[in-house]
């Protein structure tokens, strides 16, 4: 009440201060650093201090105002537990959620708390649970309620004593749908976003149970070398599957399952590291895909299974290398698990959404001149989403401009059909297996069932590609391909994606990628993350009057701003011998070179040149078989797209590998050899000096197919220098003595 009157400007407030506790009083208001401690005081309050508080306060405010404080002080004095938990570091997240629940109780009793306390608590609570970056805090705090946490709290899954958070992926989720819960009453477009069923298992619970199973000395594999770490992963893998989780924590996975049901299931990695800016881990831990049919032990054991072979996925190469050229490799990584519910319908034996995809706030790789960054990206597939974000077989995204959807990357009937989804990502409830399909085959058997069909395809009639003018299309007879033409003119999809991505992304106060699916009826988000950025340049000036005979290539298709010097080095793999091999062994073993000449090469110093897509999941034949660590020290990846060689153009932004590009700042371009418009210098690259056999002699017999050109030995001592103006849409890369 003293301190009430105070700040209420009671002018006799500061005489009952200064007689409850002197040093608190005017007599010693900061006046400045003194380097000297306040003099110690021992605060009383005697009966006589307290009948003086309320004689003042009686003159100065009424009965109800004084009566409604002391009610409200006593409420929150009831909070005092809360405090207690959540002011001491070493509370167990058990404690915390025994105190929320506890809480949740005396709320519905009349429990109220002071706007000061109720922001302490949601604060703590979102560090101690949720995620405890400043930035996240920083924005978490004005979305999410002390209130939320109660229904939250009854999906976590954790060990006894834990300590734990929920990770990234989960943080950053919740985060995304407390923001458009608190503005979809003022937007319509944002009403039917959902998220799927989910439960938690906390980022300690891989210690938790490695230590169970005495695995604890597999933490060091970290300072392994990546061949070491690639050699010994497989046993990794094997070990974990072949350990037991703790009792504890199957017994909060079979309560999951019992609320889950025998809907289909995917358990996702959800780390400490994941999905921070600068640092999204992107495609880096695996996501699994469960069927969850069976017995109750049948889909206990298969879920368990994926669970531990999550866990392995933070000891593997790609991820450990990853974290050392972040700077991350000292940080203490942990390992929380999301289990969702797949989004989706059961059509038949078969079990995937209407169509998933991943999309971006901000387009880096405008395929116009008309298209903005604003107008953002989306990459969309029929079924599951593992299409939209890997890069695969034969197989293409649908890509869209939001904000632009009318400018669209193929527009002859020809490249519509071409460059069109062939196949689909689903999960066989019959075999209980993760499967892809083609799409043609599989609209005969299910297509008259198959969620919003008539607005995913369209119609080739005589060459022509046309949009159905019918709900029911007879897929026994005529032609089909995907253009989610209908989704894109005829529903408010891309208005809804648009006010998702504008919203967060405003909120984030940075780009954002988020993934998503629709079961047919409704939008569901999936994943919600700062979207990954390398260095911002500006557009680079490219001289007007450079010597043609000094250009190895140009480039007008796919260009973003950028520019790097001093390249010592190239390596060209010729897309014509590489189609041209046919052993399996061989075109693995290219890769493999690959990934060494990456250890041996001057870092950032090299670029890469070579056929198809890199780093495609599946057949290797259509692109060098590499992941991140074969290629993390080049400064450029060029993907040479010959069109007579069946290399068709699928440029790989948006997919997970694209983002590992864009954050270590390697620079990419796709390449046209056979566009009109544009140079390109082949025989430079077929009659340079070869240094394979000199720098790996075990495999100089792929050194017609490998070349590694030293640009000074070849040149006379220039080097090379490309330029990528956006502005423009030209790239140009020349030899050059400066």
């Amino acid at each position: 009440m003293i301190i009430y009157l105070y700040l209420k400007d009671v002018k006799e407030a500061a005489g009952l201060l200064n007689q409850f506790a002197p040093t608190l009083s005017e007599t010693y208001q900061y006046n400045g650093e003194t380097n000297r401690p306040y003099p110690a005081q021992t605060a009383e309050l005697s009966d006589r201090v307290i009948e003086e508080v309320f004689i003042t306060a009686n003159k100065y405010l009424s009965e109800e105002e004084i009566l409604a404080n002391i009610q409200n002080w006593i409420k929150e004095d009831r909070s005092g537990f809360l405090v207690d938990i959540l002011v001491n570091p070493g509370s167990s997240l058990e404690a915390i959620i025994s105190a929320i629940e506890r809480y949740h109780h005396l709320v519905s009793q009349g429990l109220e708390l002071s706007t000061s306390r109720e922001k302490w608590f949601r604060v703590s609570l979102i560090r101690r649970i949720l995620n405890d970056q400043p930035d996240y805090i920083e924005i978490a705090k004005k979305y999410i309620r002390v209130d939320d946490f109660s229904d939250f709290i009854q999906h976590i899954i954790y060990p006894l004593s834990s300590h734990g958070k929920l990770g990234g992926k989960s943080s950053g989720l919740f985060l995304a749908e407390q923001i458009i819960k608190s503005t979809s009453q003022d937007n319509e477009l944002l009403q039917d976003v959902r998220t799927p069923k989910t439960w938690y298992l906390t980022s300690d619970g891989i210690f938790y149970f490695m230590r169970y199973n005495n695995l604890e000395d597999i933490v060091e594999q970290k300072y392994r070398t990546v061949e070491q770490v690639r050699q010994e992963y497989a046993y990794i893998i094997n070990l974990f599957k072949s350990s037991p989780l703790p009792p504890e924590i199957i017994k909060g996975l079979s309560i999951a399952l019992d609320d889950f049901g025998d809907v289909p299931l995917i358990v996702r990695s959800s780390s400490l590291l994941e999905d921070r800016s600068g640092a999204s881990f992107a495609g880096k831990y695996k996501s699994l895909y469960i069927a969850n049919q069976g017995s109750k032990e049948e889909r206990l054991s298969a879920l368990t299974d994926a669970i531990t072979e999550v866990y392995a996925s933070m000891f593997g190469p790609d991820p450990l290398d990853y974290r050392s050229k972040q700077g991350l490799l000292d940080y203490h990584e942990e390992m929380g698990i999301m289990i969702q519910e797949v989004v989706g319908k059961r059509i038949g034996d078969y079990y995937f959404p209407a169509y998933a995809g991943v999309a971006f706030s901000s387009n880096e790789f405008p395929w116009s001149s008309r298209i903005k960054r604003s107008d953002g990206l989306a990459r969309l597939v029929p079924g599951l989403g593992t299409r939209a974000v890997d890069r695969v077989d034969n197989d293409y995204p649908i890509m869209v401009a939001p904000g632009q959807p009318g400018l669209r990357v193929n527009v002859t009937a020809d490249e519509i059909i071409r460059y069109s989804p062939k196949m689909i990502d689903l999960i066989n409830l019959k075999t209980g297996q993760f499967e892809q399909h083609e799409i043609g085959p599989l609209l005969k058997e299910v297509g008259h069932k198959y969620p919003l069909i008539h607005r995913l395809v369209s119609i080739v009639n005589h060459d022509q590609v046309q949009e159905p003018r019918i709900r029911k299309l007879n897929f026994s007879n005529g032609s089909f391909v995907v253009t989610f033409d209908g989704l894109f003119s005829r529903t408010n999809f891309l208005d809804q994606l648009r006010s998702i991505l504008a919203l967060l992304s405003t909120t984030f106060d940075r780009p954002v990628d988020i993934e998503f699916a629709h079961d047919g009826e409704h939008f569901y988000l999936l994943q919600c993350r700062a979207q990954s950025f390398g260095e911002d340049h500006q557009p680079p000036s490219i001289p007007g009057n450079i010597d043609s005979r000094e250009i190895l290539f140009t480039a007008e298709r796919y260009i973003t701003n950028g520019q790097i010097s001093q390249i010592s080095h190239v390596v060209y793999v010729d897309p014509i011998k590489y189609s041209s091999t046919s052993n399996l062994q061989d075109l693995k073993a290219i890769g493999q070179v690959i990934g060494k000449l990456n250890k041996i090469l001057p870092r950032r110093s090299f670029i890469l040149m070579g056929p198809g897509r890199w780093g495609s999941r599946g057949d290797i034949k259509l692109g060098v078989n590499v992941t991140y660590s074969d290629i993390n020290n080049t400064a450029m990846l060029i993907e040479i797209v010959r069109l007579n060689k069946n290399f068709a153009p699928d440029p790989s932004f948006g997919t997970h590998f694209f983002q590992d590009l864009v954050e270590s700042q390697i620079r990419y371009l796709p390449l046209y050899p056979d566009d009109e418009q544009i140079k390109f210098n082949e025989e430079f690259f077929i009659n340079s000096e070869n240094l394979l056999a000199e720098l790996l002699p075990e495999y100089k017999h792929f050194s017609g197919t490998i070349k590694v050109i030293d640009i000074r030995a070849n040149t006379g001592g220039k080097s090379l220098q490309i330029l990528m103006n956006a502005d423009s849409c030209y790239a140009v890369a020349f030899l050059t003595t400066s």
